[in-house]
């Protein structure tokens, strides 16, 4: 009776043990399937065991569940070149760009006193794209580009061109305020310029229309005077680019928004016959 009651417990014991490694395997290949494939083949660090409490301190830790392993380094920014190598729809990549790559910038001294960072507003896949130089007091403080008094000429402007400012695109060299609307000095335009190749490279326009010498002058690596180079085209990266007059100087110079329309019927005409 006794070897019968030793051979049931073995045969039992064998048949238990069995099942729960295929329970588990189970348990694991479910695990497996329910994340996502660079999760599930990570490596759990391990964790170092620290030496087994005696004494009081063993009932006061056995029930203590294990220590999780130490949190991971963050990731590192996602860099510009990475960026513009990513595929994806161009509004997904600008918002990137914006939230991911700039984020809260620190990278020239106008950020000190910055209110908002001004991005850039407008249709992403724009044939369109206007740049202008920096932000104004009114930009500042919404933290959309040209919706000061410039900002309404130019919407006056876009649409006498059959446009609204919702089928373009609308940036700035600069991203933040110069103190009392100065230029940007340098190596501000230096510290940001990459955002705005990024800007112009991920909305891919058909024309590029520059408001003003600065951007005129930023984008084409040239001293030439504004005067001079109005409503003449020219190219930047492939892209056919005209400079015009910033709608701050026509609101200065009212006599000049004649050439400035004059120029405007120029990229009107370079619309309609790329189609």
């Amino acid at each position: 009776m006794k070897e019968a009651i030793r051979l049931l417990a073995h045969t039992l014991g064998g048949e238990l043990h069995r099942f729960a490694e295929a329970g588990f395997e189970v348990i694991d290949r479910v695990r497996a399937e329910d994340l996502p494939a660079a999760a599930a083949d990570a490596t759990v660090p391990a964790v170092a065991e620290a030496p087994a409490p005696e004494g009081p301190a063993a009932l006061a830790t056995s029930t203590t569940a294990s220590a999780p392993p130490p949190a991971a380094e963050p990731a590192p920014g996602l860099s510009l070149e990475a960026l513009l190598q990513r595929p994806g729809p161009a509004a997904q990549r600008l918002q990137v760009l914006q939230d991911d790559v700039i984020g809260a910038c620190e990278r020239c001294k106008l950020h000190r006193g910055r209110n908002k960072l001004v991005f850039g507003v407008g249709n992403p896949d724009a044939d369109l794209v206007f740049v202008g130089e920096g932000p104004g007091a009114e930009e500042d403080r919404q933290g959309i580009p040209f919706v000061g008094r410039a900002g309404a000429l130019l919407t006056k402007m876009i649409e006498a061109m059959g446009y609204t400012r919702d089928d373009v695109y609308i940036c700035n060299v600069v991203k933040c305020r110069p103190p009392n609307n100065r230029d940007p000095e340098p190596d501000e335009v230096e510290a940001c310029e990459p955002f705005l190749k990024a800007q112009l490279t991920l909305t891919n326009p058909k024309v590029i229309v520059t408001l003003g010498r600065v951007a005129a002058q930023t984008l084409l690596r040239t001293k030439t005077s504004m005067g001079r180079m109005h409503g003449q085209w020219t190219t930047y990266a492939g892209v056919d680019l005209l400079p015009t007059f910033h709608p701050a100087y026509l609101l200065r110079s009212p006599d000049k928004k004649r050439e400035a329309w004059a120029d405007l019927k120029k990229v009107m005409d370079r619309l309609k016959t790329d189609g």
